[in-house]
C-alpha cells in the first residue's frame, strides 16, 4: 500500500488559490477551508500544526476572508506589502532569537488602503488561535476606526472559521477576544482612553494611524512595563507633517531609536493600475509623458525610466492626481520625505529647509565662564552653548532670547547669536531658571561677543531676565511704546510678541529663508522651522515639539538691521583700547589681536590645550 503523502501548508494554500483561480466562487472556498482544517486538527497531521505554529500567517491564507473594496468577501490571501512586511518580522524575529538584535520595533509609513491594518488585525488573531498566553493589543486614532478594526475586520473573520477554528470563547462583545482555555487574548481600544495599557503583559503592540495620535510618547510610556521584552511593536501610519511621528521616523533612520523604519510606496500595492479607454488615449498619454511640459509629468517619466513602473500605473497614478491634486503626495507617496513635505500646512518653504538640512554640522560644545574681566568659552560636550563660528575683531553680534519657565518646564530657553550677515554663530539652548538666564549667562555670552546687542522677548517670564540683565550690560533692545495716561512715548527694554508683532517677525524670517539668506547650520532650528505650521486660525506654532529657535530667532532679526554699522568707521579702524573691548589682546607696538586668533595658534601641533580657559592659565590671568 503505497502512503500518501503529506500535505504541507503551502501545499494547501496553493491549491486553495488555484481553486479560487478557476471560479472565484466563495462557498467553493468555504467547502476547501472546512476540509483544510479537518485535515490540518487531525492527530496524524503533527508536521502541519507545526508549520502553523511557527508562521501564524499560514492559517490566515488557510482559512481566513476578508472583505475587499468591492464590497465582496473573498480568500484572504497576502499581497506583495504585506508580505514584503511579513518577511521583514519574521527575519527580525530569527534576528532576536540568535541574538542578532535586541528589539521588535516597526514604524510603517505607507499610503491610502495599502492593507497593513487588516494584514496585522489577521496576524494577531490568528496568534490568538493557535498558542498559549498570547496577548494583543491594538490602539487606533478614532472612535470609529477602533469599531471599524473590531467590527469589520477581527470579528468578521472570526465569525467565518470553521468551528474548530473556534476556540473556547469567554467573550467577544467588548472589543476584545478572550480564548480563556488558552489563556490568549485580543483587544483594541482607542488612543487617548484612559483605560489604554492596562494590561499585565502586551507581546504584540500594534499603533494605527500613529502619527494622528494625541501623543506617541505618552501613550508608549504609559504602557511601559507592559510590553515584553520580546514584544513586537508597530506604529503604522500615513503621514500627517512634521509631527512627532516624524520625530521618530528621522531618528530611527539616524539610528539614535530602537526602531526600524518600514516605507512602502503606493505601487507595490498591485491592484493600483488603470487600464487605458482606448489606444488613442494611451498613445496620447505616453505622448504627454515624454514630452514632459508640467512638472507632474517630468514625475512620471522620472518614475517610468528610473522606477520601472508600468504604464498603467502610471495611469492609475495620474488618474488619482487629477481628483486629489496637492494631497496626492500624502495619500500615495512614493518616498518618506514626499509624505512628511505634503502633509501639514508648513509656514516656511520647506524645500528649501530640506537644502538647508543636507548642509547643517554640529558646532563645539561649551560653556562661557569668567576669569575676571575676562569671558572665555571652555570645551563642554554637556555644555549648553553650541558655537560655529567665535567672536572676531571689529564685527558686530545680535542675540535673540526666548525665555521658557524653568528647570521643570518642558519648554527650552534658547539665545541664538547672529552676525550683521544673518548667519548664525551659535545658539545657548537649554533648561534654565529665568534670572539666571540673564545672569550671568546673556551677560557673558553678549561681552563675549563683542557686546552683542541682545533683544529679549518681554512676554510671560522674560521680565525676569531683563531685570537680571539690566543692571550690569547696556547693549539691550528697546521698543517704543505710547503710554496713554502721561500721552507720552517710552522707552522699554525688550521684544513684545502679540497678535500683531507675531506676523510681522515670522513673515521676516519666511522672507529669509526661501530667498536663502539665513545662514543657518544649525538642525535644531532647520527642524524646528520645518515643523512651524499654520494652524486652523491661522495662528502659526510648532506642530509638535517646540519652536523657541523659531521665536529666538525670529525677534533678532527682525529688529537687528537698523543697528547695523560699519565698525570701521566707528573705531576709524584703529586698535581698541585696553578695557572697550576684553576679547582683545593689546600688543607693545599697539597693534589688536582678537583671543580667537591667539586661540588658534594655541591650537597648532604642540601648542597644547585647545580651549580658552586653558590659554589663560598659561598667561597666568
Amino acid at each position: 500500500m503505497t502512503k500518501t503523502k503529506q500535505m504541507t501548508c503551502r501545499d494547501i494554500i496553493a491549491r486553495r488559490k488555484e481553486l479560487w483561480a478557476e471560479g472565484r466562487d466563495i462557498e467553493r472556498d468555504n467547502q476547501f477551508v472546512a476540509a483544510s482544517i479537518e485535515y490540518i486538527v487531525d492527530p496524524n497531521n503533527a508536521a502541519v500544526r507545526k508549520e502553523i505554529q511557527r508562521y501564524p500567517e499560514y492559517l490566515i491564507e488557510i482559512s481566513f476572508v476578508i472583505v475587499d473594496k468591492d464590497k465582496r468577501t473573498v480568500p484572504f490571501f497576502l499581497n506583495e506589502v504585506q508580505i514584503s512586511f511579513l518577511d521583514d518580522i519574521n527575519k527580525a524575529k530569527d534576528d532576536y532569537h540568535v541574538g542578532l538584535r535586541s528589539h521588535l520595533k516597526f514604524l510603517v509609513l505607507k499610503g491610502r488602503q495599502q492593507g497593513f491594518t487588516s494584514f496585522i488585525t489577521a496576524y494577531q488573531l490568528a496568534n490568538a488561535i493557535i498558542g498559549k498566553n498570547f496577548s494583543g493589543f491594538t490602539l487606533a486614532d478614532s472612535g470609529d476606526n477602533t469599531n471599524t478594526i473590531f467590527e469589520d475586520k477581527a470579528k468578521y473573520i472570526y465569525n467565518q472559521l470553521p468551528d474548530p477554528l473556534q476556540p473556547s470563547i469567554k467573550y467577544n462583545n467588548r472589543r476584545e477576544f478572550h480564548f480563556d482555555k488558552l489563556n490568549s487574548r485580543w483587544r483594541v481600544n482607542t488612543a487617548g482612553n484612559k483605560e489604554v495599557g492596562r494590561s499585565k503583559t502586551i507581546n504584540f503592540f500594534h499603533g494605527s494611524e500613529a502619527a494622528f495620535w494625541d501623543s506617541i510618547d505618552s501613550i508608549m510610556t504609559g504602557l511601559g512595563e507592559a510590553l515584553t521584552k520580546d514584544s513586537i511593536q508597530i506604529l503604522e501610519t500615513t503621514a500627517n507633517g512634521l509631527n512627532e511621528f516624524k520625530d521618530l521616523w528621522d531618528g530611527a533612520e539616524k539610528g539614535t531609536n530602537n526602531w526600524d523604519p518600514k516605507f512602502y510606496q503606493w505601487w507595490l500595492t498591485p491592484e493600483y493600475v488603470l487600464k487605458f479607454e482606448d489606444k488613442e488615449r494611451e498613445q496620447q498619454f505616453k505622448r504627454d509623458v515624454a514630452a514632459g511640459e508640467t512638472e507632474f509629468m517630468q514625475k512620471l517619466k522620472r518614475l517610468l525610466e528610473i522606477d520601472g513602473l508600468r504604464w498603467e500605473q502610471l495611469y492609475w497614478y495620474y488618474g488619482k492626481y487629477k481628483d486629489l491634486r496637492e494631497k496626492l503626495d500624502q495619500e500615495y507617496p512614493c518616498s518618506a520625505e514626499e509624505s512628511f513635505l505634503a502633509s501639514g500646512r508648513p509656514r516656511f518653504d520647506v524645500n528649501v529647509l530640506m537644502e538647508y538640512l543636507k548642509h547643517c554640522v554640529p558646532g563645539t560644545m561649551g560653556r562661557i565662564e569668567r576669569y575676571g574681566d575676562k569671558v572665555v568659552f571652555v570645551k563642554d560636550e554637556s555644555g549648553n552653548l553650541e558655537v560655529w563660528k567665535r567672536p572676531q575683531p571689529n564685527k558686530q553680534y545680535f542675540i535673540g532670547v526666548d525665555v521658557a519657565k524653568g528647570k521643570a518646564d518642558g519648554d527650552y530657553s534658547c539665545a541664538p547669536v547672529y552676525d550683521a550677515d544673518k548667519n548664525l554663530v551659535a545658539m545657548w539652548h537649554g533648561h534654565i531658571d529665568p534670572d539666571a538666564l540673564g545672569s550671568p549667562v546673556l551677560i557673558n555670552l553678549g561681552d563675549w561677543y563683542n557686546e552683542a546687542l541682545i533683544a529679549i522677548e518681554e512676554n510671560n517670564h522674560g521680565l525676569t531676565t531683563i531685570n537680571a540683565v539690566k543692571q550690569t550690560y547696556s547693549n539691550l533692545y528697546k521698543r517704543t511704546s505710547y503710554d496713554k495716561i502721561t500721552d507720552q512715548e517710552k522707552q522699554e527694554i525688550g521684544w513684545w510678541t502679540s497678535n500683531r508683532t507675531k506676523p510681522l517677525i515670522i513673515d521676516n524670517l519666511a522672507r529669509l529663508i526661501r530667498e536663502k539668506i539665513l545662514g543657518c547650520k544649525s538642525e535644531r532650528m532647520i527642524k524646528e522651522c520645518i515643523k512651524y505650521v499654520v494652524g486652523e486660525d491661522g495662528d502659526t506654532n510648532a506642530a509638535s515639539g517646540n519652536d523657541d529657535t523659531v521665536m529666538a530667532s525670529a525677534i533678532i532679526l527682525l529688529v537687528m538691521d537698523p543697528f547695523i554699522t560699519e565698525l570701521a568707521d566707528v573705531f576709524g579702524n584703529k586698535a581698541l583700547k585696553p578695557d572697550s573691548d576684553n576679547s582683545f589682546v593689546y600688543h607693545a607696538d599697539g597693534s589688536a589681536q582678537h583671543i580667537s586668533e591667539i586661540e588658534d595658534e594655541a591650537r597648532r601641533p604642540g601648542k597644547g590645550d585647545d580651549d580658552d580657559a586653558s590659554w589663560f592659565r598659561r598667561m597666568g590671568w
